[in-house]
């Protein structure tokens, strides 16, 4: 990853290096990165996928080669309780992402959506647009829930390339999203490319986001899962394995001055 302006500091949670971000610093970064033209990944870390990387030696490597922003505030919590990182704020990819629609207006940056149903993309491009009536939307696709042939594939990239975007927003859930735009990161000549996860069905209106002060306590998992069932297995296989390891380097490092162990 080309350092630019990535603030030289760096944590580690779980094996994954996460500059210490602010949205303000975030939006500096993306800037140099455009007026250089190469392309870069942006993973936006949670809980889940955090755990995951324990495992998934390809998602750690990819989040690990990116700039990996700190989504969920846990791992803040964990970054600053167990390394004194001072850490103020998370940089969440919702609203990262329309810091982004939202700064890029006045800048005349180019935004691209891939993911998500038709009926998603058509209300989010309407909402934004009608929210940032300045932002420059170049393109969006929602691709089949299969694996693509090479020939679509090539279509897609060439679909992407010819837009010109200098933002591709994809929206194809964690961590599908950070494999393929790392499978990509070669042939689609985009600066920034991030993975977003749900902030197309947030911003579209499809799902209803967590209030503010479970957003700002850490909170806005329990809203998720009690509005989608289907997530209570990844919260319940992930958040106590995350926990254990929260409590064991607290101990370690905090208590008895050692470094965490190598996961």
């Amino acid at each position: 990853m080309d350092q630019g302006l990535t603030p030289p500091k760096t944590v580690a949670v779980l094996g994954i290096k996460f500059p210490i971000l602010t949205y303000d610093s975030a939006l500096q970064l993306f800037q140099s990165w455009i007026a250089g033209g190469a392309a870069h990944q942006v993973c936006i870390a949670n809980v889940h996928t955090t755990v995951a990387s324990l495992t998934d030696h390809e998602l750690r490597n990819i989040s690990n080669a990116a700039l990996t922003t700190m989504d969920g505030l846990p791992l803040v919590w964990y970054a600053n309780l167990v390394h004194r990182a001072n850490i103020r704020s998370r940089v969440c990819g919702p609203d990262l992402m329309l810091k982004c629609l939202d700064h890029g207006q006045a800048r005349g940056w180019r935004h691209f959506f891939l993911g998500g149903k038709d009926e998603v993309l058509a209300d989010l491009v309407k909402n934004v647009c009608s929210r940032f009536p300045e932002a420059d939307i170049v393109g969006w696709h929602s691709p089949p829930f299969r694996p693509l042939s090479e020939e679509e594939d090539k279509q897609l990239v060439d679909l992407i390339n010819d837009a010109k975007p200098d933002f591709l927003w994809v929206g194809l859930g964690a961590p599908k999203q950070e494999k393929w735009i790392a499978s990509h990161l070669d042939r689609v000549n985009v600066p920034v490319q991030l993975g977003v996860g749900a902030a197309f069905d947030f911003h579209s209106g499809h799902i209803k986001r967590a209030p503010l002060w479970m957003q700002k306590s850490g909170l806005e998992w329990v809203y998720r899962m009690a509005k989608d069932r289907r997530l209570i297995k990844r919260y319940f296989s992930t958040n106590p394995v995350f926990l254990w390891h929260f409590a064991k380097d607290f101990l370690l490092v905090r208590i008895l001055g050692k470094q965490p162990e190598a996961v």
